[in-house]
């Protein structure tokens, strides 16, 4: 966070900003302000504020470039802004150097500064992917499922209890016939086993 004013001046304009978090850090209202040679006189009036604050990245496709801050004062007769483009650089500040002007009171410069940079969060794990939805999309389906078939025959068949469960045979078995199917794969794997082979003597012709 910024916690000081930059100055940047051009012919007879000076302006000075900031953006420390807000009013709640700094205790104050204005973010930017700009002094206007206004008939040999300095007048002073705010181009933006903290509440008006407007951030995005100098290219979307390098997002580690840096990005523009557009603080608008919306609250005059005039909208008057300031576009501040932080370019990213992790070892110094430098700038603002160059401030440029269009329209009545629109205003653009920039500098270098670590808070350009994007922070990198890392974040442990990558979920189930691909997995996960398709289990949970299995999941949804079969409780679907589920639920109409029950009450197709709770209300159209008049079957209650228990017994209203679709298919209330096939999932009963459902456990007995998985352990049989493993234990099939088990011994498919593992050869037959010895009381199998026991069984076999030997003939002789």
């Amino acid at each position: 966070m910024w916690r000081r004013f930059y100055k940047v001046a051009a012919n007879d304009t000076v302006l000075w900003f900031q953006n420390c978090g807000g009013p709640s850090h700094c205790g104050m209202e204005c973010s930017a302000l700009v002094i206007d040679d206004v008939g040999g006189y300095p007048v002073c009036k705010t181009i933006g504020r903290a509440t008006s604050t407007y951030v995005n990245v100098i290219d979307e496709k390098k997002p580690h470039s840096g990005v523009t801050v557009k603080m608008i004062s919306d609250g005059g007769k005039s909208n008057c802004s300031l576009s501040v483009s932080i370019v990213c650089d992790p070892s110094r500040v430098q700038g603002p150097n160059l401030l440029e002007k269009s329209g009545t009171c629109d205003y653009a410069t920039s500098l270098r500064h670590p808070s350009g940079c994007a922070k990198i969060i890392y974040v442990h794990g990558h979920g189930w992917g691909w997995f996960g939805i398709l289990l949970i999309i299995s999941l949804c389906l079969f409780g679907g499922y589920l639920l109409a078939g029950t009450v197709y025959r709770y209300f159209m068949l008049g079957v209650h209890g228990i017994d209203a469960i679709p298919n209330l045979e096939f999932w009963a078995s459902l456990p007995h016939r998985t352990q049989g199917l493993v234990m099939s794969l088990v011994q498919k794997f593992r050869g037959p086993s010895e009381g199998y082979r026991s069984s076999y003597t030997s003939v002789g012709f």
